[in-house]
């Protein structure tokens, strides 16, 4: 059994139900980071869910350099402040710069390190020093047995409250496929696994606005099996009209589409966890 984390309300891991990580992929205006917050937390509310909002106030690894990167470091965790207070749910954002850590942690209840920054040592324990739970994305280029040196890299700043994140491994050079087997391997570790099934149908190389970056279609089957295999939480990028989003347009949920897929994800969380040893 992994460790049990008590984020706010919140609880992941331990003998807790299936939690839900989910927002835009990236801030975009006010508005629709409020809206889709709202329309998320009714859904976590009415489904009994445990629920983290998460959306990245900026996204430094785009294709181009003219490609939306979000509102920035202040202007993101003003508004991350704001769906905190009042939809009164713990808020997830990744970082990328050891600066942008301690204006984060003041904020953040979840400080997420990117796939492709998970080995960075300064940054891990710059993060892991903040006493924050800290959510490492797997990168692309491990095996799921590695991410165990980044726990201990974590761990030897005496902070145990973490989540390890799967999101799918390179295949060849623009596809990504999911080993089922990451799930149970990082879960032996001893920390609660999230699955993050809307990176795993990324097409990269592909600019992030770009219809053809994504199978949206796959989110489905893929995240039933995910959790049948066995996770702690699942991790969904969402947004009201995905075909218009600044970013990752091609490989997040339409929101419309989000309360059944949870619904089915939950009833199947029961009875993995019923057969489950």
């Amino acid at each position: 059994m992994t460790k049990q984390l008590n984020i706010g309300k919140v609880t992941i891991g331990g003998s807790a139900p299936l939690a839900l990580i989910a927002g835009p992929c990236v801030m975009e205006d006010e508005s629709v980071v409020l809206s889709t917050a709202e329309a998320i937390k009714k859904i976590a509310d009415k489904l009994k869910i445990d629920l983290i909002f998460k959306s990245s106030y900026k996204k430094d690894n785009r294709s181009s350099a003219k490609s939306y990167q979000g509102p920035g470091l202040e202007a993101g965790l003003k508004l991350l402040e704001k769906v905190k207070k009042q939809f009164d749910v713990p808020v997830l954002s990744d970082v990328h710069y050891p600066e942008e850590v301690g204006p984060a942690a003041q904020v953040l209840d979840v400080i997420q390190i990117p796939a492709y920054l998970c080995m960075q040592t300064e940054l891990t324990l710059k993060v892991a020093k903040t006493g924050k739970v800290v959510n490492v994305k797997k990168g692309q280029f491990l095996a799921p047995e590695d991410v165990g040196h980044i726990v201990k890299k974590i761990e030897e700043t005496g902070n145990t409250n973490i989540l390890l994140t799967e999101r799918g491994t390179s295949f060849g050079y623009h596809n990504l496929v999911v080993d089922y087997k990451a799930l149970p391997i990082m879960r032996s570790l001893g920390y609660p696994v999230v699955f993050d099934v809307t990176h795993t149908i990324r097409k990269y190389g592909k600019p992030s606005s770009d219809p053809k970056g994504g199978s949206p279609e796959f989110i489905e089957p893929l995240a039933r099996a995910g959790v049948a295999c066995g996770c702690d939480a699942i991790f969904i990028e969402t947004h009201p009209k995905p075909c218009e989003a600044k970013c990752d347009a091609a490989s997040m949920l339409e929101l419309s589409k989000l309360e059944r897929l949870v619904e089915s994800l939950m009833e199947l969380d029961a009875v993995a966890r019923k057969y489950s040893d």
